[in-house]
């Protein structure tokens, strides 16, 4: 879906802002999609970096990776930037200059495509929708011991905010057409356009 999604404003040699690079799954899926691309990630993890290095080796000469966040990454314009299950580490009173840093980094039109948690604020619709991603998580058969630890941590390490409130601090940032284009259980994503 993001290949598809960044590929429909990209140019044949397009360059993609990847912040919360992590392991380099992400960038890997892109590049070997494709081929003419390049890439700049960011991750604040010293070691993700360092698997992220390994993931995409087979693609080292289109790929630059920068530790550290937002403020790290080039400040050249690129044609397009993705964040996907990284922004809700981010706390709520950074997110708004991070969108806009990103922003600021891309050509006017690029595509940015946002995923991660997302769900309703007020309860009880806040507590079902946590419980609903802690049961989701252990029907993969997951420890249930865990599962009193990660309701913890999604309620109270997490900045999740509804969907509406994510659409319009896009909008606040400078981008247009925010468009949901997923939504699974407590996980959504959306494409929006610089400018």
């Amino acid at each position: 879906m993001v290949s598809l999604l960044l590929a429909e404003h990209m140019p044949a040699d397009g360059r993609v802002l990847v912040l919360g690079a992590g392991g380099g799954q992400e960038i890997k899926a892109l590049a070997e999609a494709h081929p003419e691309w390049s890439f700049d990630g960011v991750d604040p993890s010293a070691d993700m970096l360092r698997l992220a290095k390994r993931v995409i080796s087979p693609h080292d000469a289109r790929v630059r990776l920068h530790e550290g966040y937002i403020g790290s990454a080039p400040e050249e314009l690129f044609d397009a930037a993705t964040c996907i299950l990284t922004f809700h580490f981010i706390p709520r009173e950074q997110r708004l200059g991070t969108l806009k840093e990103i922003r600021r980094r891309l050509r006017d039109g690029a595509p940015f495509i946002l995923l991660h948690l997302s769900f309703p604020q007020s309860e009880p619709e806040r507590s079902k929708w946590i419980a609903r991603h802690v049961a989701y998580g252990l029907s993969d058969g997951a420890d249930p011991a865990r599962a009193e630890a990660a309701r913890e941590a999604i309620g109270s390490k997490l900045t999740i905010l509804s969907p509406e409130e994510e659409v319009a601090m896009l909008e606040d940032a400078g981008f247009s057409g925010v468009s949901l284009f997923y939504a699974g259980l407590s996980v959504k994503g959306w494409v929006a356009y610089a400018g």
